[in-house]
This record gives C-alpha cells, sequence and structure tokens, in this order.
C-alpha cells in the first residue's frame, strides 16, 4: 500500500460497462512526510475518498479486489481513507 491525497475526479463520457457505478480520482502519491513523489495516477475509488483526503491505494490486480466478483479493469485503487498519521 502507498499514502496519497486525492487531488481531483475524473469524467467519463463512454468507459468500459465494468466500470459503471465505480468513481475514479486523480492521486498524488505521497512519501511517509507527506511531500509529493512521482506521478499523479487514476485510480479506482472504493470508499468513497473525495478531494483533499490523504489515502492508502493499492497498485496492480490488487486494485480489483475491492470490487469482486467485477473484475474491474484497473492499475490503481483506493483501499483507505487516511484519519492521521504519525511518525515519532
Amino acid at each position: 500500500m502507498q499514502l496519497g491525497r486525492v487531488i481531483g475526479n475524473v469524467v467519463l463520457t463512454l468507459k468500459n460497462d465494468t466500470l459503471d457505478g465505480v468513481t475514479l480520482l486523480l492521486v498524488q502519491p505521497l512519501s511517509s512526510s507527506r511531500e509529493p513523489v512521482g506521478r499523479v495516477i487514476v485510480a479506482a475509488d472504493s470508499v468513497g475518498a473525495g478531494v483533499g483526503e490523504h489515502v492508502f491505494f493499492v497498485r496492480g490486480k490488487e486494485a480489483s479486489f475491492p470490487f469482486y466478483p467485477v473484475e474491474v479493469p484497473a492499475d490503481a485503487g483506493i483501499v483507505g481513507i487516511v484519519d492521521q498519521w504519525h511518525i515519532g
């Protein structure tokens, strides 16, 4: 899992039928010190995250697991909303 911050929404006019009802969000990956790292990605949202929230996301085949039994064609998926984190 990786940390990220939701920075925007993705709106589609034409999409694969398995994406019906799935929200796609733009996520900026973050380091543990909350600094942006890497490129912004598009992630399928399985938890109802919103713009500005910090989230956990996964990449690869695991991105479709929260939508089982439907196999959503996604390379990244949001699997949790972070309430807070502390590095001590």
